[in-house]
């Protein structure tokens, strides 16, 4: 099985201060009912949070649900990895600390053989569409895919493209891929069984 580390409380010299784009950009799900007089907790991807105040942040900080408590960004949990990038608010993306994963697929007159690919996602602000095309980002980007780690461009829940960094291409270029099945996140148990079995690959440009 494959290692991943993940730094899910921040210990470097970065702090959110007043940037809360995760508080919109992110979709949170948990059942918090009965703990600490809150109710279910169900905020869709690209949706305001309700506990969200302007100039305040979260109203409920520190009775928020643990889906909130124990999630941080890579720009906040990683910060030597993600030095030349900018605050999250000011770049209109958020890297999410969560990894996820694709599943290729090749034709069936060419075997129909799967890989799973290990993806780092980008949830962007759908009023900056282009954010992703940061050069700071693919920069980020361009090493993780040295690793064969892809990433998934996010708008929404479903609104999502996978970008391949040049590593990862047969003809070293960038390649967006668009359409087919929504890129909806998987859940964590499908999630960390896939993540174990993925590897490297190289796509046709």
């Amino acid at each position: 099985m494959s290692k991943i580390t993940l730094t899910l409380v921040p210990d470097g010299p970065r702090r959110c201060g007043g940037c809360t784009l995760c508080c919109k950009l992110l979709p949170m799900h948990q059942d918090v009912t009965g703990r600490r007089g809150l109710p279910d907790f169900d905020k869709p991807a690209g949706t305001r949070c309700p506990h969200q105040r302007a100039g305040k942040g979260c109203v409920i900080y520190h009775r928020r649900p643990g889906c909130c408590a124990f999630w941080n960004c890579r720009w906040l949990g990683n910060a030597e990895e993600t030095a030349d990038l900018r605050r999250p608010d000011r770049a209109h993306y958020v890297i999410d600390i969560m990894p996820d994963f694709i599943t290729l697929r090749d034709p069936v007159e060419h075997g129909g053989q799967e890989a799973n690919v290990e993806v780092v996602q980008v949830w962007v602000d759908p009023g900056y569409r282009d954010a992703h095309k940061d050069p700071a980002l693919r920069d980020y980007l361009a090493r993780r895919g040295e690793q064969g780690i892809a990433a998934i461009i996010r708008y929404s829940g479903d609104d999502a493209f996978v970008l391949f960094p040049p590593a990862m291409t047969q003809n070293g270029t960038w390649k967006e891929e668009h359409g087919g099945t929504p890129l909806a996140e998987s859940n964590i148990t499908e999630r960390w069984d896939a993540l174990a079995n993925t590897r490297r690959v190289k796509v046709p440009s």
